[in-house]
């Protein structure tokens, strides 16, 4: 990949005309058509990366009434916590040390936000992992499935805990975390890949089960993070403020008719707006098989 553009991720996946890099005025967290105001965010994997330096700083600007942040190292967290207050000092913070791949753990998890704040608007789920590259044959078999421990485990255990919480009638945001990853093919990468399909598919099915929730996949596209590998580090100019910002627009009624879909971080959320009939008519930016299928074909 030495010799692609440094903008090949963003313009070969490109669906909107404007794409961005950078956090820009629609996705502008402190913005009044992005307030979350009265909500309470419950963001996983808010120790380091995506989920310390997007969604959790990006959210606190969007002056919620909660943020609720989890991972696995308290003292991470508290740092985490502590920069949330230094952006908004009004905004309660809860901090939870929780194993996503436990039952029980999650369990806690979520009797302790409903003892702080009795309910949850907002689920991130972006806790995730990234196997050593490695191809089918060469890799071991426990390395290979702790992604999907991670990935398709971990995000299934606390969405069912959420939409529990929320109920049938109570309106609700799930943003879930994939990759363009899960939609292409790179040698080495299965495990990752396929356990971020699995993502985009559980959200799929959530969008069709619980009609008052919104549920979107969302590709962050390429930030420099300790989950980055050395190959797509070239491509890394996509900021946590750009998705952050994106996962706070998700969260708002705007987003409502990207329920069940997939979108990416760098394409221009206004552009996606104006689009909106022809995504929804004709089922865009869901996974599926191409070909043309149907006995009348032959007929």
């Amino acid at each position: 990949m030495e010799n692609l553009p440094k903008d090949y991720f963003v313009t070969s996946q490109q669906f909107t005309k404007n794409t961005h890099r950078d956090e820009y005025p629609a996705i502008n967290p402190s913005s009044e058509p992005l307030s979350q105001a009265g909500k309470v965010i419950v963001i996983t994997g808010a120790s380091k990366g995506l989920g310390r330096l997007g969604f959790a700083a990006s959210f606190a600007r969007a002056s919620p009434r909660g943020i609720v942040i989890v991972g696995r190292n308290l003292e991470r967290l508290k740092a985490t916590a502590k920069e949330i207050r230094d952006i908004n000092p009004e905004v309660d913070v809860l901090a939870v040390a929780a194993d996503l791949d436990d039952p029980n753990s999650v369990t806690a998890l979520w009797d302790k936000v409903k003892a702080r704040f009795d309910t949850a608007d907002v689920l991130v789920n972006n806790a995730g992992s990234f196997a050593p590259a490695a191809n089918v044959a060469d890799v071991k078999p426990d390395v290979w499935w702790s992604d999907f421990q991670t990935n398709v485990r971990g995000t299934f255990l606390v969405t069912q805990g959420f939409l529990e919480l929320l109920g049938s009638q109570k309106k609700g945001n799930i943003i879930n975390m994939s990759t363009s990853a899960a939609l292409s093919v790179f040698p080495g990468l299965s495990s990752y890949s396929i356990s971020k399909f699995a993502v985009i598919q559980l959200q799929a099915y959530v969008a069709a089960e619980y009609p008052n929730v919104t549920a979107v996949t969302l590709h962050p596209g390429i930030v420099k993070t300790d989950m980055t590998i050395d190959a797509f580090m070239p491509f890394a100019d996509d900021t946590a403020q750009l998705v952050g910002g994106v996962g706070v627009w998700l969260a708002t009624e705007q987003a409502k008719f990207l329920s069940g879909r997939y979108i990416s971080a760098n394409w221009d959320v206004e552009d996606l707006v104006a689009r909106k009939d022809e995504i929804q008519s004709q089922n865009l930016l869901t996974a599926g098989l191409f070909g043309k299928f149907g006995k009348e074909q032959f007929d």
